[in-house]
């Protein structure tokens, strides 16, 4: 938390190491640094106070921001809702009556057979197969209600032990970044050499450049966590004072599982439309072989609503994704920029209201961004099954990885200078690009040691949760 009596000449810097935890990021001097009076030539030069941007958390009304996007999402979802009222009032409830109709060559259309018996014996097939499956529903539902009771306190405890003993997590863990890669290669290695299969399409000779190259990459891995030690001391304080953080805001645990049940309830209509969107159409003949026969036939506005409903779904579920980081960091912000005496009051609701009311937009702009990679991205992994020969495609591929990484690493940031700050996304990106240039390698390696580190931690719990439900 910041506190009151700094000297306001005072530059505070993100890779500052002498600077305290409960400082902001970067502060912009008030007054200006008076010039000395016999410079020295050796000295190196000064950075200039007024290049860094001030960060402090915006207490004051925030006006609206990036209106258009907000604009563009509400109509996707207006369209969306409104086609989906209109395909429940337009459905055709002969859909899977096509066999019941016949063609009637006078009047060139399809008649509806009055022999027909139009019995439903889909019902009791359904009812015969969740029959069949009960047994295993009751059990899943049993597993699921358990885990979530002893999630809650596996959660509180993984806390307190991120708060209390965060360093001795991270040294305990950090061999493993060592000790699992070594021993995949060793245990290859083995394997391939007992193998015969194995050992006849891979010689000794190329085993052990594999294995010598593998033993290289690990080196290497050794070397960066030798040579950035100051940055893992870093990570050890960032993850400190986010449990803290996180240890002062339970109410987090609360508003983010409700923001996750809005959105089911959201997509629950959605749906809805979805299937009766596939009622819409009609029975018309079809000539085969010289006869007719009556077959179902979509409208053709269909397809066009499948695909506004399922990118309507999609950029809701990135917005959402997008909230719940707006509504951590701003929460978090209030708790870290605020005095050490006092604490911030309603921090969560004012972080909700900013989410949801002068930020909406720049949120929905975030989520189109990170919607749009992950449509690419899916669709590079698609090509990729597909097996597609050529040193250029796979050059290509991982340019465009590369890129779309760029994007979501640069994202991730912007949204929280958006929940800091109030500004519009570009005004945040632009925030974002400046830290970045100056503290990338700090970023880049506190977040990749931290997100394996609870990665890993997640694992762990999980496999032995695993293995006392077995």
């Amino acid at each position: 938390m910041g506190s009151s009596e700094e000297d306001p000449n005072k530059l505070v810097c993100f890779y500052e190491s002498s600077s305290s935890p409960s400082q902001p990021l970067l502060i912009k001097p008030t007054s200006p640094i008076p010039e000395p009076t016999t410079p020295s030539a050796a000295s190196p030069p000064e950075p200039d106070p007024t290049q860094f941007l001030q960060i402090t958390y915006n207490y004051g009304p925030r006006p609206f921001k990036d209106i258009p996007f907000i604009i563009l999402f509400i109509l996707f979802v207006i369209s969306t809702f409104g086609l989906g009222i209109f395909s429940i009032c337009n459905k055709n409830q002969n859909y899977n009556n096509a066999s019941s109709f016949i063609y009637n060559p006078s009047s060139g259309s399809c008649v509806k057979d009055s022999l027909f018996d139009n019995f439903d014996y889909w019902v009791f097939v359904g009812f015969s197969f969740s029959s069949s499956k009960s047994n295993f529903l009751k059990d899943l539902i049993w597993v699921l209600v358990i885990t979530l009771i002893l999630s809650v306190p596996i959660c509180f405890l993984l806390l307190l032990l991120l708060k209390h003993y965060t360093k001795q997590l991270v040294y305990v863990a950090l061999p493993f970044f060592v000790i699992v890669p070594t021993f995949i290669n060793v245990y290859w290695f083995v394997a391939c050499t007992v193998s015969s299969s194995c050992s006849d399409s891979l010689p000794l000779v190329y085993r052990i450049l594999v294995l010598v190259f593998v033993f290289l990459i690990i080196g290497v891995l050794v070397w960066i966590f030798v040579a950035n030690w100051h940055r893992i001391e870093l990570t050890v304080q960032i993850i400190g004072i986010a449990s803290d953080a996180l240890s002062k805001n339970l109410g987090l645990f609360v508003a983010l599982p409700l923001l996750t049940l809005g959105l089911v309830v959201y997509y629950a209509p959605i749906v809805v439309f979805l299937v009766f969107a596939r009622l819409n159409g009609k029975i018309v003949p079809k000539e085969s072989n010289g006869e007719y026969k009556c077959v179902w036939k979509q409208d053709s506005w269909v397809p066009a609503y499948f695909a506004l409903a399922i990118l309507t779904m999609l950029w809701s579920l990135t917005s959402m994704v997008e909230a719940k980081a707006y509504v951590i960091s701003g929460t978090i912000a209030q708790w870290y920029f605020s005095k050490e005496d006092t604490k911030p009051k309603r921090s969560i609701r004012s972080s909700l209201r900013n989410a949801f009311g002068p930020s909406s937009g720049s949120i929905c702009l975030s989520g189109l961004l990170i919607c749009m990679v992950r449509i690419v991205r899916a669709a590079v992994d698609s090509a990729r099954q597909e097996d597609v020969p050529g040193f250029v495609n796979l050059i290509l591929r991982c340019c465009v990885n590369a890129l779309l990484s760029a994007v979501d690493f640069l994202n991730k940031f912007t949204i929280n200078f958006a929940a800091i700050t109030g500004e519009a996304y570009c005004s945040s990106a632009r925030m974002t690009y400046e830290l970045l240039k100056r503290n990338l390698l700090s970023a880049v390696f506190v977040e990749t040691v931290s997100t394996r580190l609870l990665a890993g931690i997640i694992f762990v719990i999980s496999a032995v949760y695993t293995i006392a439900e077995g």
